[in-house]
């Protein structure tokens, strides 16, 4: 059986972070295994707070995934301090997993900051040049490329500019335009262009985090980057569309949706 690991935090509501990993590669019939971060109190209408787990149990949790078990696939999200980006870097240098899935997660669906000004920089400069591909949204690589993003061409020079950064892959997400929802891949030599139908609904909770992990289980299942970028947009709006009514704010996305149609 194939196998991915999520490094990110924990979501107490279930519709993000680490329980949207596991459940979307559940979902595509691989083995997902975790790496707690971070213990963060949210729902679908607030983050309340956020409790960073210490270094050293970061790294003892991934060292016991991968001196156990084969790892296929990388997924990883929310690292909100340089101490907690550090110690993961460490050990993806010692065990160099084959695929990397980086999801910036910068805010939360919400606006409200997820990571603070002064770990930008460090994952730019230790993380991202490791990854196959980095997928953030609008906001996240405007922030990361320096740019405003306005139209289909500049979100085509900021994939320029974060590939520049030293990863092999770049999906900027156009979730945050107007009409229909557009995502641009950048290999660094073509662009991939994939447009789906905009979804009437505030359902999207964690839907970034399901976009990520789904693309880390395409990549441990043995798609290519390409494919497994379409696949994984499928599945996702697929998710957003049998979307759940649960909470008082932006509601989860339906991990199970071809199951339970």
């Amino acid at each position: 059986m194939r196998t991915a690991l999520t490094i990110a935090g924990s979501d107490c509501s279930g519709g993000a972070g680490v329980q949207a990993d596991l459940k979307t590669m559940s979902a595509h019939g691989v083995f997902g295994m975790s790496v707690i971060v971070a213990v963060v109190a949210e729902n679908t209408a607030r983050v309340i707070s956020i409790q960073d787990i210490e270094p050293n149990i970061i790294c003892d949790q991934m060292e016991a995934v991968f001196e156990d078990i084969s790892v296929d696939s990388v997924k990883i999200g929310m690292l909100s301090c340089p101490q907690t980006i550090n110690a993961v870097y460490d050990k993806l240098v010692k065990y160099r997993p084959k695929n990397i899935v980086v999801d910036p997660v910068m805010y939360a669906k919400n606006g409200a900051p997820l990571m603070p000004e002064c770990s930008i920089e460090v994952l730019l400069q230790t993380i991202v040049p490791l990854a196959t591909i980095i997928t953030p949204n609008i906001p996240e690589a405007e922030c990361i490329a320096g740019m405003k993003i306005k139209r289909r061409q500049d979100m085509m020079q900021a994939c320029k500019k974060i590939h520049a950064l030293g990863v092999q892959n770049v999906l900027i997400k156009g979730g945050h335009y107007d009409g229909e929802a557009m995502d641009i891949l950048f290999d660094g030599k073509e662009f991939y262009t994939f447009v789906t139908e905009r979804i009437n609904t505030k359902n999207t909770h964690g839907t970034g985090c399901t976009l990520s992990s789904s693309i880390a289980s395409n990549l441990a299942l043995g798609h290519n980057v390409y494919d497994s970028v379409r696949l994984a947009k499928d599945y996702v709006t697929g998710a957003i569309k049998h979307s759940l009514e649960l909470g008082k704010g932006n509601g989860p996305t339906n991990h199970f949706w071809k199951f339970f149609e």
